[in-house]
């Protein structure tokens, strides 16, 4: 049974747009994503907006609705109230290309700045050995599909322009998190960059990037503060900072 919604779209470029208001019919069991599409099929033919798998698993389709971050593919039309207007707007973060379109290329420039994985020089091909637990404890950050939501939803890049240059984001804390729980890498100063080049220290852990992220992953708990907790340590106690100390003379880090 299809039912009328109220959809105020932004449309515009990176330096003048406007929200238009129009009423399209949605389905029962559609998403944000078919409403848009059937906007974009019966009266705005020239709408612009990113999508591929519509599946919640490419993170194409990322905006904001009602003001909060979101997959567009895997927003029910059925969790707004009849006769409610659903405000549909970019990512707020990140430069608007055109209508809903954003420019998210920060992001791989700042994925550019983390180092690869690193196995050791001498490991042979089918050398390389890891335990079941050490798998785990890293797979759930694998599960990142890059929809960017969490750089978004991150007070940090969404309010503070100039801190993009030094700050990277909650996306990559979790890229840093996983690589440094493996035990083959080689590069061992991964919590010290991620506090002294990408900014980890700028975080004060208020969740948002958690709350929004379509993946569950608990980027804050398990990845932003264990990695805090463990800079603290190196750059605290005595004892670990004279053995760095010792270590750097003698060239073993």
């Amino acid at each position: 049974m299809a039912r009328k919604i109220n959809l105020r779209i932004w449309r515009g470029n990176s330096t003048d747009g406007a929200l238009q208001d129009v009423t399209v019919d949605a389905m029962e069991g559609e998403v944000i994503l078919d409403v848009i599409h059937r906007v974009q099929a019966e009266q705005m033919n020239d709408l612009a907006v990113r999508w591929n798998c519509k599946a919640g698993k490419c993170g194409s389709c990322s905006m904001e609705i009602n003001g909060k971050p979101r997959l567009a593919c895997m927003t029910r039309v059925s969790t707004f109230e009849d006769g409610e207007t659903v405000t549909i707007t970019p990512l707020r973060a990140f430069p608007v290309i055109k209508d809903l379109v954003t420019d998210v290329s920060f992001n791989y420039k700042k994925a550019m700045q983390i180092p690869a994985f690193q196995p050791p020089a001498d490991l042979k091909p089918g050398q390389a050995r890891m335990q079941q637990i050490d798998v785990e404890r890293s797979q759930e950050f694998r599960k990142c599909i890059e929809c960017f939501l969490c750089q978004d939803a991150c007070h940090v890049i969404r309010d503070h322009e100039e801190n993009k240059k030094s700050f990277a984001g909650p996306r990559f804390f979790i890229r840093i998190a996983e690589l440094d729980m493996h035990p083959l890498d080689v590069i061992r100063n991964r919590k010290q960059t991620a506090q002294e080049e990408h900014g980890l220290g700028m975080c004060n852990i208020t969740k948002c990037c958690t709350e929004v992220c379509p993946e569950h992953i608990k980027i804050t708990d398990n990845a932003i503060i264990p990695m805090k907790e463990r800079v603290v340590d190196v750059k605290y106690d005595p004892l670990r900072w004279l053995g760095s100390v010792i270590r750097k003379r003698d060239g073993i880090l």
